[in-house]
């Protein structure tokens, strides 16, 4: 993606996952274009059971851990308010061990296309 000189836009945005099943999903894929700035990432445990959440940005070839095995009691809720950046071919993953989790992130769209 070359450096933007034009007009495009700025939107604030956020992307949820409801009951995530013990996987890892994807949970905001980059576009073309679009650079995403992530503002907060929450979890929160709907199983009622203490496990561990992790957290990996894959950058179109390789998974970059952003957070390992961070536990987190019956449910509670996380809450990462680290920002970071995503680029066109960069994708959030997120993983919970429990059976029943929620995502919730928060996050600044800008649009070059």
């Amino acid at each position: 993606m070359a450096i933007p000189t034009g007009s495009g836009s700025e939107t604030l945005k956020r992307v949820t996952l409801n009951a995530n099943n013990a996987a890892w999903t994807e949970i905001l894929s980059g576009t073309a274009n679009h650079i995403y700035t992530i503002i907060s990432v929450i979890f929160c445990d709907q199983g009622s059971a203490a496990g561990t959440i992790s957290m990996r940005a894959n950058d179109g070839s390789n998974d970059i851990m952003l957070m390992s095995g961070q536990a987190h009691g019956s449910a509670e809720t996380f809450v990462w308010n680290d920002k970071f950046v995503l680029l066109e071919d960069d994708d959030l993953d997120v993983y919970n061990s429990t059976s029943a989790g929620d995502w919730y992130v928060t996050y600044i769209d800008q649009d070059w296309s």
